[in-house]
């Protein structure tokens, strides 16, 4: 799952959340999925019941079973994960240059394999060959969208293979 959204408050006393979005904006939620907030950490199911864009990467929502304000209150500072970007956003950055934190340049995505729970990018190596490197937040480092450039902590060993 990737996180998508970051609960920032309550808002009024109906149990309302004002949400920040990360890397996507407001309008490219599918309001028709769940969406997950993690508790005692498992991925608990939410649907939007009602969502209202505030600007360019925020929206005042209500989501299932958030009535009141100690139930919005509880939520403040929570993640909000959802299962269906990850396709998408392996998609999105073919092209990109992969560079470790040390900036060593690691290659260009060439494709993104869709492994159920774990994404992976095929990236083309500046010396040829390609490495299938794994693909999840934990190892995102930076991403900058203007440059193209995805900063990835690869685990030790994956690229002497």
């Amino acid at each position: 799952m990737l996180r998508i959204a970051q609960v920032l408050k309550s808002n009024g006393t109906e149990g309302e959340l004002l949400v920040s979005f990360f890397d996507i904006g407001p309008e490219d939620i599918d309001l028709q999925e769940p969406v997950f907030i993690y508790f005692d950490g498992l991925p608990v199911p939410f649907y939007f019941e009602s969502f209202r864009q505030r600007g360019n990467s925020r929206a005042l929502v209500r989501l299932t079973g958030v009535r009141s304000l100690k139930d919005a209150d509880e939520l403040a500072g929570e993640a909000i994960w959802a299962d269906y970007f990850e396709e998408e956003a392996g998609e999105d950055l073919t092209g990109w240059t992969v560079k470790s934190p040390e900036g060593e340049t690691i290659g260009t995505v060439t494709d993104y394999e869709d492994i159920p729970g774990n994404t992976c990018l095929w990236v083309k190596r500046p010396g040829g060959g390609e490495v299938l490197l794994p693909f999840h937040e934990d190892l995102v480092v930076e991403a900058d969208e203007k440059t193209g450039t995805l900063v990835l902590s690869i685990p030790d060993g994956i690229l002497d293979l």
